[in-house]
């Protein structure tokens, strides 16, 4: 679309009437959650409302450049340091959005998108908060639960499949370690023939070692890191993403990738 007053290009995301009274509500309220978060790397909103005709919508900045999913599609998987990179801007991103006490709950790479801003190449934006759980708003849950998905079954936690009501930021985290190894072997942690399948693994199974499954050595820093967001019992990863955020810059192949 295009921003008449603001005289520039968006894109717009759209919600049919036919979607319900349930359905509207959590789209309202992916809007209403979003337009808290203020962080560079989070996809910004600048309006919302309804059509004539009752659709309701909203306009966000239009990005050019590609997801995650994409770039390991055509790219394969990716160098660590540039694995670091993307992480930690995650990281900053989440960051803001726990600390108000939002949870995202669908981390993965087609909601992590790489595109230039002011000349800097590879800035992350973290897109679709539409899952995302307000820790302190009572009355809201059912808003993310009714009907809806709690995430996507290859990046899902553990806690995730078991209880979802149970999803707090230590589920993002396992989440971003799984589009961490996904990046860094170009294979994501678990497989199956069904979702019911890789979900029974997330909770089961440990995952394989990345230099395993790469058949060839992995910085053993970066590889301990991952495996620690991927433990599962929440207690055992990093406690936090600004913590994540600091272990990852202290890697040996932090830095590595330059502009």
């Amino acid at each position: 679309g295009h921003h008449a007053l603001m005289r520039r290009p968006v894109a717009v995301k759209v919600l049919s009437p036919l979607a319900g009274d349930v359905g509207i509500a959590r789209f309202e309220r992916e809007v209403q959650m979003t337009c808290q978060l203020t962080h560079p790397n989070t996809i910004a909103l600048y309006d919302y409302g309804r059509t004539d005709d009752g659709f309701f919508y909203y306009a966000m900045e239009y990005l050019e450049g590609l997801s995650l999913a994409r770039l390991i599609e055509v790219h394969g998987r990716q160098p660590e340091g540039r694995v670091i990179h993307i992480l930690q801007q995650v990281c900053a991103s989440l960051a803001e959005a726990h600390a108000r006490g939002l949870v995202h709950r669908d981390i993965k790479p087609q909601n992590i998108f790489l595109t230039c801003r002011g000349g800097i190449p590879d800035f992350v934006k973290v897109l679709d908060f539409g899952l995302v759980k307000a820790l302190d708003a009572k009355g809201q849950i059912e808003l993310t639960a009714a009907n809806a998905p709690m995430g996507t079954p290859l990046y899902m936690s553990p806690e995730a499949v078991e209880n979802p009501n149970a999803v707090n930021a230590l589920s993002d985290i396992y989440s971003l370690g799984g589009v961490g190894y996904h990046l860094l072997t170009g294979e994501t942690v678990f497989s199956g023939l069904s979702l019911g399948e890789v979900m029974l693994k997330q909770v089961r199974e440990q995952p394989e070692p990345p230099s395993a499954r790469l058949k060839q050595p992995v910085s053993p820093d970066l590889e301990d890191l991952l495996l620690r967001c991927l433990a599962k019992d929440p207690k055992k990863r990093p406690p936090s993403v600004e913590v994540l955020e600091e272990a990852l810059g202290r890697c040996a192949a932090s830095g590595t990738w330059s502009r």
